[in-house]
């Protein structure tokens, strides 16, 4: 998936406003250099006027952000560093953190959008890539599995 389009779920589904999305980048690193201007461009889909592509650098740093609201920060560990390269599979282990998931939690939001996973091939999707049976996340995946989250987390709100 885009990144534009997994800013844009995440902000529906947690109902963000533009200066939330600052504030969770900047949670990550307060020296992070985004301006509430710039985030209207980029929940604009493809094809809109304005649209500015959403960098896996923004996105990573808004992703940790969201892990450091729900989950808080712990000081006495030092601070991993921001993805450089962010896939399906990272944005997928963030939100599992961010939303401290379980499996079981996890079966049951891909059933609850219509797309049952197996346990073997979710397993699959947070092995590191070197793993013989890693497997990639592809859109689809991360699609309903965005879906599902937002049906649980907007029902819950």
């Amino acid at each position: 998936m885009i990144n534009n389009d997994v800013l844009r779920s995440i902000r529906y589904m947690l109902d963000l406003s533009d200066q939330m999305i600052v504030d969770l980048a900047q949670l990550a690193d307060p020296a992070f250099p985004i301006d509430k201007s710039q985030v209207p461009a980029y929940l604009k889909k493809e094809d809109e006027d304005g649209f500015v592509e959403c960098s896996d650098q923004v996105l990573a740093h808004v992703l940790d952000g969201l892990v450091f609201h729900f989950r808080g920060r712990d000081d006495s560990v030092p601070a991993r560093p921001v993805e450089t390269r962010v896939t399906n599979n990272v944005v997928l282990k963030k939100l599992r953190v961010a939303f401290q998931l379980k499996d079981v939690d996890m079966h049951q939001i891909f059933a609850d959008a219509g797309f049952p996973v197996s346990k073997p091939e979710l397993s699959a999707l947070f092995r590191q890539p070197e793993h013989k049976n890693f497997r990639l996340c592809g859109d689809q995946l991360l699609r309903n599995f965005l879906k599902g989250l937002t049906l649980r987390v907007r029902a819950a709100g």
